[in-house]
């Protein structure tokens, strides 16, 4: 794994253990848990996007010092309406920006510091980021999330218990000025403060401060709501589980987020214009994260004009056009309750895909299936997995079918599939 990278979104394995042993105030925790509301309506969203916008934009940096002026903030075209059109043409759902990177640069005027938007020449140091992009997302039917890095190396008290009072007034400032706030990205990065020692973040009043203000936000990565997947490819496990092991004991819900920028880098440069990710890269992630029970987190990051590129722009629609056309029309489906199901095709068909989703507000039940299909008048094995979860896609054949079923081989409860379905997608 390219350290960089991982380092840059502040995805470190000892932040990631540390967040994953705080369950929600109140969580249920037992043999077979289900997801609160919001949590549920999250993993619905299926396709979401980051935008890793700020500073290093115009430095050309992946990671920022946190000297830099902000004179440097400028883009002279920023549109957050064409990232939503751009976005929406992929079948994105939500938008993650990042508020604040570790660099400490604020994309909002914010009260508490002067490494901000406000001491920039864009919009005459008037403009607010954040607003426009929160605007934008409603008005086009985005949900909007932010990204507040709890590491900033340009504010001169962290490393200090004054850092968390800080870092608490600018996430209240988010929290209260821009509307409804679907998920609030928080990540391990720790740097040292100016006396040598790492900052101790005050986790549990972050957390309450979130229920506080937007209780319908759910806490990611850092947080008890939504988990890292554990890299930054955009690669969920084979049976990847939303039931995850509590602390004590049990299981609780604990939905897998996998982000992947679709440049090789997070922040935009302009020397990566012609390494947008091919379709069929998208693709493959896809099937490994969206088909894998994990949400997929798409960094798009734009670029100093303030745009999405239009190499980027033209990919995103060339995604979301190939998703529909693989998955948007079934050759047939049903959905019930039991350990099998069964779907006539009436003729004959050549499919190459299966389409499981369980009914997960209800909990994950399934924790082993079989599909096989029927060939020449005998029922034949075509795929097979554990987890089914929100949505499982498997590749098979192509195989000529005229009626396939799907046992549930090894389930924690009945098993309650919300969709089974055979498609002919083609692709690889």
């Amino acid at each position: 794994m390219n350290l960089a990278p991982l380092a840059v979104a502040g995805l470190v394995a000892a932040a990631l253990a540390l967040a994953g042993s705080r369950p929600a105030e109140g969580e249920p925790v037992s043999a077979l848990p289900k997801p609160t509301p919001q949590q549920a309506a999250w993993q619905d969203l299926e396709v979401t996007a980051f935008a890793h916008f700020g500073m290093n934009t115009f430095t050309d940096r992946e990671w920022g010092e946190g000297t830099e002026d902000p004179a440097l903030f400028n883009p002279s075209a920023f549109d957050a309406r064409q990232w939503v059109r751009a976005l929406k043409a992929a079948g994105v759902k939500l938008l993650v920006l990042t508020a604040k990177h570790h660099d400490g640069f604020c994309l909002w005027p914010s009260a508490f510091t002067e490494h901000s938007v406000k001491n920039s020449p864009w919009r005459g140091g008037k403009g607010d980021v954040v607003r426009e992009v929160a605007e934008a997302c409603r008005e086009g039917g985005l949900e909007f999330g932010v990204y507040l890095s709890p590491w900033d190396r340009h504010e001169p008290t962290y490393g200090t218990p004054a850092y968390n009072e800080h870092f608490l007034n600018q996430l209240r400032e988010l929290l209260t000025q821009y509307g409804p706030i679907t998920e609030v990205w928080f990540d391990g990065a720790n740097g040292e403060g100016p006396n040598g020692k790492r900052q101790e973040y005050d986790w549990p009043r972050y957390y309450a401060l979130v229920r506080e203000l937007q209780p319908k936000a759910l806490i990611a990565i850092c947080g008890p709501d939504i988990r890292w997947v554990g890299n930054e490819s955009g690669v969920a496990g084979e049976d990847e589980s939303s039931a995850q092991p509590a602390p004590g004991g049990g299981l609780r819900w604990y939905p897998a987020e996998c982000d992947v920028s679709i440049r090789p880098g997070w922040f935009y440069h302009a020397s990566q214009d012609a390494h947008v990710k091919t379709l069929d890269q998208l693709m493959e992630i896809y099937y490994q994260s969206v088909g894998r029970n994990s949400n997929l987190l798409l960094n798009v990051p734009p670029d100093r004009r303030g745009l999405l590129h239009e190499n980027d722009a033209k990919r995103l629609a060339e995604f979301g056009a190939e998703i529909k056309r693989r998955f948007g029309k079934s050759a047939a489906e049903t959905h019930g309750r039991g350990n099998a199901l069964e779907l006539a095709l009436g003729k004959p068909a050549r499919i190459d895909h299966v389409v499981l989703m369980e009914d997960i507000r209800q909990g994950e039940r399934v924790r082993g299936w079989v599909v096989e299909g029927l060939v020449d008048g005998a029922w034949q094995e075509i795929c097979r997995g554990r987890v089914i979860g929100h949505k499982r896609i498997a590749r098979c054949g192509p195989v000529e079918v005229s009626a396939v079923r799907l046992r549930c081989t090894d389930s924690a409860a009945e098993p309650i599939i919300h969709k089974f379905a055979v498609c002919a997608a083609g692709g690889s």
